[in-house]
């Protein structure tokens, strides 16, 4: 199933395309619009001339944060986010690497996916199940038992349209106002 999750087709294209963009934009899924997040792959890719985990990994922290700052800022919040983007590719690296296709390639079963997700900087509890719904909706990844760890609610692995992101919006809205 294709993904929509961005205006921008190129950036869409990546997130199917390249398993660490995936998971650089559920990083970046936090306190902005989920179009501007998994569009955050795509421009970093710019900005850089790559997408390498190990380029990532050994970065200057000042300078890729200062790539992050640039106009317009990747996040809301560049410098943390620039630091857990680079967490996330120093753990690729060191466990996988830095293939982040092997966090879910071989994993034999549902609970080890959700344990290897959860070990990724960035990733807590929510978006363990909600990456774990991704990968079997939109990927076919679907290691037995992986149900038990998917998100049961409509997350952006259920989204196929305008309408369907504005019902992931809603339904994150929602969520994050329950909480508090």
């Amino acid at each position: 199933m294709p993904i929509f999750w961005t205006e921008d087709p190129a950036a869409n294209r990546l997130l199917e395309t390249d398993p660490l963009a995936l998971l650089i934009g559920l990083v970046l899924d936090q306190q902005v619009k989920m179009e501007k997040a998994f569009a955050g792959p795509y421009e970093l890719k710019r900005r850089l001339g790559h997408l390498d985990a190990a380029k990532i990994a050994r970065m200057d922290p000042e300078k890729l944060a200062a790539v992050f700052r640039e106009r317009p800022a990747l996040h809301r919040f560049p410098g943390s986010m620039a630091a857990r983007v680079q967490a996330l590719c120093q753990a690729v690296v060191k466990d996988y690497r830095g293939d982040a296709g092997a966090v879910w390639r071989d994993a034999p079963d549902g609970a080890e996916l959700a344990a290897r997700i959860k070990k990724l900087p960035g990733f807590g509890e929510m978006k363990v199940k909600i990456l774990v719904a991704v990968l079997a909706k939109k990927f076919g990844v679907k290691p037995k038992g992986w149900e038990k760890y998917a998100a049961s609610w409509h997350t952006v692995a259920d989204v196929d349209s305008v309408e369907t992101m504005a019902e992931a919006r809603e339904v994150k809205r929602a969520m994050r106002s329950a909480k508090s």
